[in-house]
C-alpha cells in the first residue's frame, strides 16, 4: 500500500500540513494517525463541543438536541428530508459518535465482493487487522446489560423459530463486569493513563441523547482526545465553504480552505486556512454536498461524474411496539443492546431512548401494511378509525407522548439487500434562488413485510400494539440513520470518486475518509467499518520525519 510522496504536506510556509474536515469516525481517526506521524493537523468541525454537563436531559430540550442553527437550535442531532429518504445523523465535535447507539459490528465478508470496491485490494486479508485496531481504540465489548426490551426481543424471536440467532450487540460502552449498573469511576481504562478518566455504564438507555455518565466511548474520549494531546487543533462551530488548490490545478502545492462560523445568525466573516493536504470527513451527506458545491463553483472542477451516485441506506425500516401501562421500563439498558436475524437477509435490533425523551413518539402511529401511496394512507385511516371506535382509551394511550420511551421498543430493521439512490445538485422548481441536493432513482421500500409480521408477533406476546413511522405512511419516505456512499471507490474516475486508498481522482493530497466511500450495502451499523477504512487509509501515509527530498 505504498503512497505517493506529497511534498506539500510538509511545507512549513502553510498553516498546517493536513486539514481534516469533520470529526466523526473518519475524521477523528485521520487526525490522530496524522498527528502521530508528526504532521501539523487542524480539524474543522461544523458542530459544537459537548460535555456531560451541557448535554440535553431529554429530547424535549430541542434547542440542545436538534441541529438547526438558523432557527436557533444548536444541538447535535439532525434530520435531512429528501424525496426518497429521511436521513438521521449527528453534528458535533466527535461527529455521530455523540448521538449514535454505540453498536459496532463487523459486516459479513461477502460485502468485499460486492459494489465498486470489489477487486481494488485484498480486503479479506487486510481489513481484519484494521477492524481489530478500531475495536481496541473504541473499547468494543459484548454488551453485558440486557434490559426488558432485549429479553422481549429474545422471546419474540423464539416464538418465530429464530431464537438461536439472538445475540448481544458489540458496543463501544464501558461496562462493569457482569453487567452491574452501579456506576464506578475507573480512571483511564484504555490508554495507560493518556486518556480521560471514565465511569462505567448505569444502563440509563441515554446513549442516543448523549452520554451524561461518561461511559460511552465517544470519539472525543479516544481518537480525538489523543490527537489533541499530540497538538492537533480542533475548531468547533466552523463550517467549510471553499477548498481550492493553491496552484489552481491539482493541489501539488496545497490548498486554501475558507470557513465561516456555523452558529452565527448574521452573515459570518470568512476565515482562511492553508494546508498541504485535505481530508474530507464530513459524513456521507456532508462530504457529497460540499464536493457538489465546490465542483459547481469551480473550486474543484475535476471531481468526477460518479459524485452523488451509489447512495445506500442499509435498506432500513423503523417500526416499534408500544405497551401502554407496561410495568417494566423499556428505556433501561443500552441504546441498542441486542439483535436477531429473522431470515437470511433481515436483521432486527432492539432500540431505546432514555426515560423522558418522548418527542419521537409524535412520529409513530398504528402499524399499517398495504401498498405505498394513497391506498396505504386510506388503509391507515380506516385502521385508525376502527381502533378508535372499538378501543378508544387503549388507542388514545398509544399516541399520548408521555411515557413513550418507558413503554416503547423501537425495532430497527436492516436488510443486506442491494438498493441504491442518486443525489444530484440542481436548482429545484420551488427554490429558484440557488441549487440544492436532491435524491433520485427508485424508491427504497417504506416497509418490510417480514419485519412487520415480526413486530405484530412481538406486540401480541408483549400485550402491546405494533407501530409504524408516520412519515413512511403519509409521504412514502423511509428513515435511515445509516446513509452511505456518494463518493465510492473505483479503479478510475469513470467508476468512483476515490481510488482504493481513498485518494480523490484528479487531485493530489486530497482524501475522503467517511461513510461516503463505503461501496456496498453493509447490512449492519456502519461506524466500525468507517473507522477501520480510515485506519487503513491513514496507514498508507508515511511519517513526516521519514520523508526525504
Amino acid at each position: 500500500m505504498a503512497t505517493v510522496r506529497d511534498a506539500a504536506a510538509e511545507d512549513s510556509s502553510l498553516d498546517y500540513d493536513y486539514i481534516v474536515i469533520g470529526s466523526g469516525f473518519g475524521g477523528s481517526v485521520s487526525a490522530l494517525r496524522l498527528a502521530e506521524k508528526g504532521y501539523r493537523v487542524a480539524v474543522l468541525e461544523m458542530g459544537r463541543r459537548w460535555t456531560p454537563e451541557s448535554l440535553p436531559r431529554t429530547s424535549w430540550q430541542l434547542h440542545r438536541w436538534f441541529w438547526r442553527p438558523r432557527l436557533g437550535l444548536r444541538g447535535f442531532f439532525n434530520m435531512r428530508f429528501f424525496r426518497h429518504v429521511t436521513v438521521l445523523h449527528g453534528c458535533a465535535v466527535g461527529g455521530g459518535s455523540i448521538t449514535y447507539g454505540s453498536t459496532l459490528l463487523r459486516p459479513p465478508e461477502k460485502v468485499w465482493q460486492m459494489g465498486s470496491w470489489c477487486g481494488l485490494a485484498a480486503w479479506e486479508e487486510e481489513m481484519p487487522g484494521h477492524y481489530a485496531e478500531a475495536e481496541r481504540m473504541l473499547g468494543v465489548v459484548e454488551n453485558r446489560i440486557l434490559g426488558a426490551a432485549d429479553l422481549m426481543l429474545q422471546d419474540a424471536a423464539e416464538s418465530v423459530g429464530a431464537g438461536e440467532t439472538f445475540y448481544r450487540t458489540r458496543v463501544g460502552i464501558l461496562q462493569a463486569p457482569g453487567g452491574d449498573t452501579s456506576p464506578r469511576d475507573v480512571g483511564d481504562p484504555f490508554f495507560g493513563g493518556r486518556g480521560p478518566a471514565r465511569t462505567t455504564c448505569n444502563g440509563c438507555g441515554g446513549c442516543m441523547m448523549g452520554c451524561r455518565n461518561g461511559a460511552k466511548n465517544t470519539l472525543d474520549q479516544n481518537y480525538l482526545y489523543l490527537a489533541e494531546q499530540l497538538g492537533a487543533q480542533v475548531f468547533a462551530e466552523t463550517k467549510v465553504v471553499d477548498v481550492r488548490p493553491l496552484d489552481g490545478l491539482e493541489g501539488r502545492t496545497g490548498y486554501a480552505v475558507e470557513t465561516v462560523r456555523s452558529t452565527s445568525l448574521l452573515p459570518a466573516r470568512r476565515r482562511r486556512f492553508t494546508a498541504g493536504a485535505v481530508v474530507f470527513a464530513a459524513s456521507s451527506l456532508g462530504t457529497t454536498e460540499l464536493l457538489f458545491r465546490l465542483r459547481d463553483k469551480g473550486s474543484l472542477p475535476k471531481i468526477g461524474a460518479q459524485l452523488g451516485r451509489h447512495i445506500r441506506t442499509n435498506s432500513e425500516s423503523l417500526i416499534g411496539v408500544r405497551i401502554p401501562g407496561c410495568v417494566q421500563d423499556m428505556s433501561k439498558g443500552v441504546a441498542i443492546g441486542s439483535g436477531v436475524y429473522i431470515d437470511a437477509h433481515t436483521h432486527i435490533e432492539a432500540v431505546r431512548y432514555p426515560s423522558g425523551s418522548d418527542s419521537m413518539g409524535l412520529l409513530s402511529t398504528i402499524l399499517t401494511g398495504g401498498r405505498p401511496g394513497h391506498s396505504r394512507i386510506g388503509l391507515w385511516l380506516r385502521t385508525l378509525a376502527g381502533q378508535l371506535l372499538w378501543h378508544p382509551w387503549k388507542t388514545a394511550r398509544l399516541f399520548w407522548p408521555t411515557r413513550w420511551a418507558r413503554e416503547c421498543v423501537i425495532l430497527l430493521c436492516m436488510q443486506a439487500v442491494e438498493s441504491q439512490l442518486e443525489m444530484r445538485y440542481r436548482r429545484a422548481w420551488w427554490w429558484p434562488f440557488g441549487k440544492t441536493m436532491g435524491s433520485y432513482g427508485e424508491r427504497v421500500p417504506t416497509f418490510i413485510p417480514a419485519a412487520n409480521r415480526f413486530a405484530q408477533q412481538f406486540a401480541a406476546r408483549a400485550g402491546g400494539a405494533a407501530m409504524s413511522m408516520l412519515p413512511e405512511i403519509l409521504f412514502d419516505v423511509p428513515g435511515t440513520a445509516h446513509c452511505l456512499g456518494g463518493c465510492v471507490m473505483g479503479r478510475s474516475a469513470e467508476e468512483g470518486v476515490v481510488d482504493g486508498q481513498q485518494r480523490v481522482f484528479g487531485y493530489r493530497n486530497l482524501y475522503i475518509c467517511d461513510g461516503s466511500v463505503v461501496s456496498a450495502n453493509l447490512g449492519v451499523n456502519p461506524s466500525l467499518t468507517i473507522t477501520a477504512l480510515a485506519e487503513r487509509a491513514m496507514a498508507a501515509i508515511p511519517a513526516k520525519e521519514r520523508l526525504t527530498p
